[in-house]
């Protein structure tokens, strides 16, 4: 026989798995998702999916995993290329159709760090690996290294970034693909120009 307790705890396991689970197949499916949408697809009731998940952000920072990638497999299609113009218009191009894929999961994620700082750390870091990796070996810097090459690696880090995608659609009205288009073009120039200031 099973135990009460033991039982009660098997439940509530298959519960919160259940819930992560709806979560992460509205979060793989690219469309909104909200506590309701989530409760609903887990066939529980909005209050229960907040028993187990006190905010949209706790529980999307569980579900976020599935639909996170690796910096090599984004620049897969530069792998042996040494331009690094090149590689870092692929890194760009890749985080930032990312995001418009996945945009409900990243603004509720945005939203959670703004009014909760410390939550911070809790969100992917993707774009940073991802500008490393595009800088890294084969890629053909030079003489650019050190606090140069740091340097660059937190511009393009404001500019590689949901922050700066959603403010050229949502406050410049820019189509999605324009304002990956016009991203990408700065990110290039960056690098362009960080270049040029190290062989003066």
């Amino acid at each position: 026989m099973v135990e009460p307790n033991g039982g009660r705890v098997n439940q509530k396991r298959r519960t919160r798995n259940a819930i992560l689970a709806a979560a992460s197949e509205l979060i793989r499916a690219g469309g909104p998702v909200t506590m309701p949408e989530v409760a609903r697809a887990a066939e529980v009731s909005e209050a229960t999916a907040y028993r187990y998940f006190p905010d949209l952000a706790s529980l999307l920072r569980e579900a976020v995993s599935g639909t996170l990638f690796e910096p090599a497999e984004a620049l897969a299609p530069v792998a042996d290329c040494a331009d690094p113009f090149a590689r870092i218009a692929v890194a760009t191009e890749h985080l930032l159709h990312h995001v418009l894929k996945h945009q409900s999961v990243v603004r509720a994620m945005i939203a959670a760090t703004i009014t909760r700082p410390a939550d911070t750390a809790a969100r992917p870091g993707l774009r940073i690996g991802l500008i490393d990796h595009a800088l890294a070996a084969p890629a053909d810097l030079g003489s650019l290294e050190g606090s140069a090459l740091a340097q660059l690696k937190r511009d393009l880090a404001v500019v590689i970034s949901a922050e700066a995608l959603f403010g050229l659609t949502d406050l410049h009205g820019l189509p999605p693909e324009e304002a990956v288009r016009s991203l990408v073009h700065t990110a290039k120039t960056l690098v362009k120009a960080a270049l040029a200031e190290e062989r003066r």
